[in-house]
């Protein structure tokens, strides 16, 4: 069986980088912990004359969904027609955010594969993938 698709698709860091920058309307959500964006750190987009938006697709430690996701996110600003990308740490969280915001008929919905600090290398480190990894901009939480 196929695994079909739900949003809009996956994304580097790089063409998300550049989606941001060529597109005013696109929105740059990260959905890591509040622990995650203060201990590892966040995108920067002052460069872009931008902010990302940090909205919590899980809570830590417990792990419980937070059940005001997609009212957070029609608050800020989100609509049909209105591209949104999707950030975690390593693409898992923000591929279910993006399917989540498909259903509901907003978007279209990126998930930016890799994430934030992308997989592990053979040492156990998330070094070889991912936003930091690739040498975009980001500052410590």
């Amino acid at each position: 069986m196929l695994d079909t698709m739900t949003y809009a698709g996956d994304v580097t860091p790089q063409q998300t980088y550049a989606a941001l920058r060529d597109d005013p309307s696109a929105l740059l959500v990260d959905v890591r912990t509040r622990a995650e964006w203060t201990y590892v750190g966040l995108p920067d987009l002052t460069g872009l004359g931008r902010q990302v938006l940090t909205l919590e697709w899980q809570s830590f430690p417990d792990g419980a969904r937070n059940h005001g996701f997609l009212d957070r996110l029609v608050e800020a600003g989100l609509t049909e027609g209105r591209p949104v990308y999707f950030l975690c740490r390593s693409g898992v969280r923000s591929a279910a955010a993006a399917e989540l915001v498909t259903a509901q008929g907003l978007g279209p919905a990126y998930n930016v594969s890799d994430g934030f600090e992308g997989p592990h290398d053979e040492h156990g480190h998330r070094a070889v993938a991912g936003w930091k990894a690739d040498g975009l901009p980001w500052r410590q939480g």
